[in-house]
């Protein structure tokens, strides 16, 4: 189970649209998208043809354990089982970087995104999402030249405020950089299988 935080506008939705069309030919994949009003991101991520829900928050920025438990157990009916035979179940949070760093979802990975359009200080502005994430993601990588985008800066400051973590630099709609990311999850996902046998 990975969740995905970030501002809005970073591009987390057209990521994890890429995310699940490459990762769907080969594995079981699912979403569950958080936003206080609309079914957009839900409408668009199915175009993906992977199962997705959306949850809608009302007046709450972030999502919360129980409204996912809430989501999940509404798709049990219409799929039975489908959660026992999944590989990955993708969570996209409500655009935010304060509130949901306060919640645990149960995830096994946390990504937190940030776009070259938002600058290099988002990670010492907003510290207590970077520390409770895993993988630090920087989008829109296509636009880094024309907004002047100082990729060791940012790299810099990811690691000023979580030392050691990974970041993938990527771009949605160019496809750079996705293919790491990928072979990143694949790797990941037979490790934790190893793990749990």
């Amino acid at each position: 189970m990975i969740s995905l935080v970030s501002s809005p506008g970073s591009g987390k939705t057209a990521f994890l649209e890429r995310v699940l069309t490459s990762l769907r030919p080969d594995y079981q994949v699912a979403a569950l998208t958080g936003d206080l009003a609309t079914e957009n991101d839900a409408r668009r991520l199915a175009g993906s043809q992977a199962l997705v829900k959306q949850i809608t928050t009302g007046t709450l920025c972030h999502l919360e354990a129980a409204m996912m438990q809430s989501a999940l157990d509404g798709w049990e009916p219409e799929h039975p089982d489908f959660l026992f035979h999944l590989d990955f179940l993708f969570i996209e949070n409500v655009g935010n970087l304060v509130r949901p760093s306060s919640y645990d979802l149960g995830e096994d990975l946390r990504l937190v995104l940030i776009s070259v359009t938002e600058g290099e200080d988002k990670p010492v502005k907003y510290p207590s999402i970077f520390n409770s994430a895993d993988i630090s993601i920087v989008t829109k990588m296509d636009l880094a030249e024309a907004v002047e985008f100082d990729r060791d800066a940012a790299y810099n400051n990811i690691q000023a405020v979580r030392p050691g973590m990974p970041v993938f630099q990527v771009s949605a709609k160019s496809g750079d950089g996705m293919e790491k990311f990928l072979g990143f999850l694949a790797t990941r996902l037979v490790e934790l299988r190893q793990a749990a046998v």
